[in-house]
C-alpha cells in the first residue's frame, strides 16, 4: 500500500479516537452537571486487563446500557430490582480475614516463646516491605509520579505491594488518580463525606457509585502500562500474591527457626496482612476526618500524626492533596515518622531513584488555591 494511503489511514483512526474521546468528555460533564445516576458499567473496578481498560477509555459513554439507581440513606447505591448493592463475596473474605485476626491475637497471647519473638520481628519486617510497597510505590511512584526509580527499586516496590495483597498496581492507581480528581464526592471511590465506615472498608463492601463508572473510565492510566514492571504484576498477580503475602511468609519461620505452621500463618500472613490493610485505609478515614488543615481549610484532608505513624508517613493528608506531586507528602523532617520518605532518600543516596519533586513553600504556609 503507498505511504500517502497509510498515512491517511492512520490520521483518520486517529481522529476517531479523538471524537471518540471528546464525546466521552461532553457526556461526563452532562452526568455530572446533572447528577444523573447512570451506571456505565457495574464492573469497571475489576476490568479483567489494560485492553479493556484502554478500550473502556476510548469508547463513548453513551454506549453502555442506562440503569436506574435508588438511593438507599448515606452509605449505599443499589441498582433496581437487584439483590441490594452489597458485594458478598468481599463480606464474607473480609469477615473471615477478621475472624482468623481476631484467633491470632489470642494465640499470640497464649503462646509467647523466644520462637514467637523471631516470628514477630519477622512478620514487622514484611509488614514494613508490604507498607513501602503500597506507600513508596503504588502511592508516590506510580500513582503521583513524584519520583522516578530505577528497576531494582520498581521490581523490590512492586513485589511489596503483592504482599500487601491490596489488588494490581494498576487498579490502585486508577482508583487513587479518582481519588485525588474527585475528592469527597459522589465519584470518590471512599467518599469520606459517607461516613467513617464507608471511607474505611465500607467502599469496598458495596458496589461503587454509578458516577464512579464513568470517572474511572475517563481518568488517564495508560501510562501506567508503559513500563513493564506494573504490566508483569498486572498479569501475574494471583501467582505472586499467593507466593509473596502467603507462601514466603509461612515458608522462612518454619525452615530457619523451627515455627509451628499455625503460629507462621497467623503470625506472618494473617496479623502482618490486616494491619497493613487497617494502617492503609486509615488514611482514607481518620486522615480526611480528624486533624488540622494549616495548608488548605478549603478541602476536606488533615494533618494525623498518628495516621502516618502507622502508614510510614502518609498521614500528613492535608499537605498531600494540596501538593499531590510533592514526594515527601509533608514539609516536615526526619523525625516526623515520614518512613517512606527516609527510603525514598536513602535509595536516591544510592543512585537507585531521582527526579524527586518537592513543593517550594514559603516560610510562612499560605493556603493552597
Amino acid at each position: 500500500m503507498p505511504p500517502d494511503v497509510l498515512n491517511r489511514d492512520r490520521l483518520e483512526k486517529v481522529l476517531k479516537g479523538l471524537e471518540a474521546e471528546a464525546a466521552a468528555e461532553e457526556l461526563l460533564a452532562s452526568t455530572l452537571s446533572k447528577k444523573t445516576q447512570t451506571n456505565v458499567q457495574e464492573e469497571v473496578q475489576d476490568l479483567p486487563d489494560y485492553a479493556a481498560a484502554a478500550a473502556a477509555a476510548s469508547s463513548p459513554l453513551s454506549s453502555s446500557p442506562i440503569k436506574h439507581f435508588e438511593r438507599c440513606g448515606p452509605f449505599i447505591y443499589v441498582a433496581e430490582g437487584s439483590f441490594g448493592g452489597y458485594v458478598w463475596s468481599r463480606i464474607v473474605f473480609f469477615g473471615l480475614l477478621h475472624s482468623l485476626y481476631a484467633i491470632a491475637l489470642y494465640q499470640l497471647a497464649m503462646n509467647w516463646n523466644a520462637t514467637t519473638v523471631k516470628t514477630w520481628l519477622f512478620a514487622w519486617v514484611m509488614f514494613t516491605w508490604s507498607a513501602l510497597g503500597v506507600t513508596a510505590g503504588a502511592h508516590r511512584l506510580w500513582s503521583h509520579k513524584s519520583y522516578q526509580a530505577k528497576w531494582p527499586v520498581r521490581v523490590f516496590l512492586m513485589l511489596g505491594h503483592c504482599l500487601a495483597g491490596q489488588n494490581t498496581l494498576y487498579h490502585w492507581c486508577r482508583d487513587h488518580r479518582v481519588h485525588h480528581k474527585h475528592s469527597e464526592t459522589d465519584l470518590d471511590p471512599h467518599n469520606s463525606k459517607r461516613g467513617f465506615f464507608f471511607a474505611h472498608i465500607g467502599w469496598l463492601l458495596v458496589k461503587s457509585h454509578p458516577e464512579y463508572a464513568a470517572a474511572s473510565r475517563t481518568t488517564y492510566v495508560q501510562d501506567l502500562m508503559k513500563d513493564p514492571v506494573v504490566y508483569f504484576q498486572h498479569y501475574r498477580y494471583k501467582e505472586l500474591c499467593v507466593l509473596f503475602a502467603l507462601v514466603l511468609p509461612m515458608f522462612v519461620p518454619i525452615y530457619f527457626w523451627g515455627e509451628s505452621a499455625s503460629m507462621a500463618f497467623f503470625l506472618a500472613v494473617i496479623v502482618r496482612y490486616v494491619t497493613c490493610l487497617h494502617n492503609t485505609w486509615f488514611v482514607n478515614s481518620a486522615a480526611h476526618m480528624f486533624g488540622e488543615r494549616p495548608y488548605n481549610e478549603k478541602i476536606q484532608p488533615r494533618q494525623n500524626p498518628a495516621v502516618s505513624f502507622g502508614a510510614l508517613g502518609e498521614g500528613y493528608h492535608n499537605f498531600h492533596h494540596s501538593y499531590p506531586f510533592d514526594y515527601a507528602t509533608s514539609e516536615l523532617g526526619v523525625g516526623s515518622l515520614n518512613w517512606t520518605k527516609n527510603f525514598i532518600d536513602f535509595m536516591f543516596k544510592l543512585g537507585l531513584t531521582y527526579d524527586l519533586k518537592v513543593a517550594h513553600l514559603s516560610r510562612e504556609r499560605k493556603t493552597a488555591h
